[in-house]
């Protein structure tokens, strides 16, 4: 069955680092479904497909496969690179996500992607609805100017131009769509272990973790 490490937080809260890290110190595969909604909503976009037009995103997903393999996603055999990560894919990931087909077809690719694998997953609903039966869980959540620095860092690496002001309020943006939506909105599992990262280094959060693991 494989080991499932759950790791949920809003946006920019340091997740996916977080994820990446701790999948590279156990060995297991890292699954980001935050990059499956994104690539969903980049498809979507590029077909000219608005989230209002929900034969045109039925479309979309009854044509689209994922698979995963050494830590890397792909959409329909491709990899999923950083033309997924600009501002404009983000807010319609958002509005992609509260489609109750997108979360219901790509609930089920996660969990096949989960299948027989010690992984760790990440994203807004993994340990209340993707993985509600993860050996462990923790929520990562952070300030929201501290998340709106760490977005415009992470965008200038892969030189996406961005200013401070606009990020942040994408982000609070985003953290009331997500936590007001109606299917799998973004919560903490009731057993989930709730880490502030906003003053943590990376590495001490990483060590908190596996202590609660029962790894030193």
């Amino acid at each position: 069955m494989g080991m499932k490490i759950a790791i949920d937080g809003p946006a920019g809260s340091g997740k996916s680092t977080v994820a990446k890290l701790l999948a590279k110190r156990l060995g297991f595969e890292y699954v980001d479904t935050g990059a499956m909604y994104r690539a969903i909503a980049w498809k979507a976009f590029r077909s000219g497909y608005s989230p209002n037009d929900r034969p045109g995103i039925s479309k979309i997903i009854e044509s689209t496969t994922f698979s995963l393999k050494n830590n890397q996603l792909f959409m329909d055999g491709s990899p999923i690179g950083d033309e997924i990560r600009t501002s404009e894919i983000s807010m319609l990931s958002s509005a992609i996500a509260k489609i109750p087909e997108v979360r219901a077809f790509l609930t089920e690719e996660q969990r096949k992607l989960a299948a027989n694998r010690d992984v760790v997953m990440e994203g807004r609903d993994i340990g209340t609805v993707v993985l509600p039966d993860a050996e462990y869980k923790f929520f990562i959540k952070a300030s929201a100017e501290e998340r709106a620095k760490r977005r415009l860092s992470q965008l200038k690496e892969i030189g996406i131009d961005a200013e401070y002001e606009t990020i942040l309020k994408e982000i609070v943006a985003r953290d009331i769509n997500d936590s007001s939506r109606d299917i799998a909105p973004l919560k903490p599992a009731d057993d989930a272990i709730v880490i502030d990262t906003t003053d943590m280094p990376l590495e001490e959060v990483i060590n908190y973790i596996l202590k609660r693991m029962g790894i030193e």
